[in-house]
């Protein structure tokens, strides 16, 4: 309800409302979204309306639950989980909705529509002619000064339907699902804070496509098979510079206190220092697994703080984001804010100078009882990636136990 009346001003605008019209809800079921991009391109998505106050969103084994809904006239407001992104649409029919995607906080807009009685995520109109199952050596954005990166795409497929994801050397782009139509591979996936959608031509052993992320960002990638491919080492990425053997910082709570690592509550303890944002997939991931940690193996020498780097336009807002993931999750351990306004990574950088730059969001920073950088972890590879997400784990655990023990 704490958006009700941005909600109510967004309806106005969008709007005519009828006082005659008697409230409508949306009937339970199966429904197909669609979220119109570029070039005539659609971002799918099922989700299934399960009561009126209640609805689940599909991607893969991902089941997203949202139970911020209200209703007015013959409009909806979804606010979706965690993020701040919300889908405000007129109900057409009680099973037909036609709206927007709204993210506020970087001033993005897409059309939105959906159907019931879907719950297909893509139509095919061939068999697949090619199976994707394996591992792909991607460039996105090849050749392009400045932009062209490496990742791992991991996929399988059983008849139609492909499953899976790409992993980069910042993270990984989550849960994707599609299908093999003929020789097209069709991926998407919407997360509540991303909306992705994968095209390419596939060939035995190549592949040729598009990635679109909503309706303002569109690059190429190409693939080839490669069982042995490999990224580089997420812990040698990100890292001190010369002369550096540790990190510092203070920045404040939601409380308005200031936060140091200088302060008696870090002295003499494992610390693990989570740099996020509460806008980030690959982050609430992570924070996910950090806080089931955190409460189980709460101890005297171990201790979690996190810098949150906030699109918010303002302090206010930025703490309560922030807040309001901790309560979602159960964040038992400090997040401190620590830049808001912009994620912009050269500002993140300059807050944190000791560091050669903030890849990406998330990192993570390994630090011993006698203060002391042991490792810096960029990026998280999530639970969309399967053996790598279960291989962080063990791997995570192990060195936490590691660094206790001395």
């Amino acid at each position: 309800m704490r958006y009700f009346i941005s909600f109510m001003l967004v309806a106005t605008l969008l709007y005519s409302c009828n006082n005659e019209l008697k409230n409508r809800a949306l009937e339970p079921g199966s429904y197909r979204a669609w979220l119109p991009i570029q070039e005539a391109q659609s971002i799918p998505f099922v989700f299934e309306v399960v009561a009126k106050n209640k609805l689940k969103i599909f991607n893969a084994e991902e089941v997203i639950e949202v139970t911020e809904i209200v209703y007015e006239n013959d409009s909806v407001y979804i606010n979706l989980p965690v993020f701040e992104d919300y889908i405000v649409a007129k109900i057409k029919n009680e099973e037909s909705l036609n709206g927007y995607y709204v993210s506020p906080d970087r001033n993005r807009k897409v059309p939105f529509r959906a159907e019931g009685h879907l719950n297909n995520r893509f139509d095919t109109s061939t068999q697949p002619a090619q199976d994707v199952s394996g591992i792909w050596e991607t460039t996105f954005s090849k050749n392009v000064v400045g932009e062209e990166y490496m990742a791992k795409g991991i996929f399988e497929q059983k008849g139609s339907n492909v499953t899976g994801t790409f992993r980069t050397t910042t993270g990984d782009y989550r849960y994707l699902e599609g299908v093999m139509d003929g020789d097209t591979m069709k991926l998407s996936t919407f997360d509540g804070a991303h909306a992705f959608l994968f095209t390419a031509k596939v060939t035995d052993s190549t592949m040729n496509g598009t990635f679109y992320s909503g309706n303002h960002w569109e690059e190429p990638f190409v693939a080839k098979r490669n069982p042995k491919f490999k990224l580089p080492n997420a812990n040698a990425l990100t890292f001190l510079k010369e002369g550096f053997s540790g990190i510092d910082f203070t920045f404040p709570n939601s409380s308005n206190e200031l936060v140091s690592l200088k302060d008696d509550a870090f002295k003499n303890k494992v610390i693990v220092v989570q740099i996020m944002g509460t806008w980030c997939p690959n982050c609430l991931d992570e924070s996910k697994y950090y806080a089931e940690f955190y409460k189980t193996n709460k101890s005297e020498d171990l201790e979690f703080i996190a810098l949150a780097f906030e699109y918010a336009k303002d302090k206010e807002t930025a703490f309560s984001r922030i807040d309001r993931l901790k309560s979602k999750i159960g964040i038992e351990y400090p997040i401190l804010l620590a830049q808001y306004g912009t994620s912009d990574k050269v500002k993140a950088q300059e807050k944190l100078p000791m560091l050669n730059h903030v890849l990406s969001y998330p990192t993570t920073i390994f630090i011993d009882k006698k203060g002391k950088v042991r490792k810096i972890h960029t990026g998280f590879n999530g639970p969309a990636t399967g053996s790598k997400y279960l291989e962080f784990k063990e791997d995570f655990e192990s060195f936490i136990s590691e660094l206790r023990a001395e």
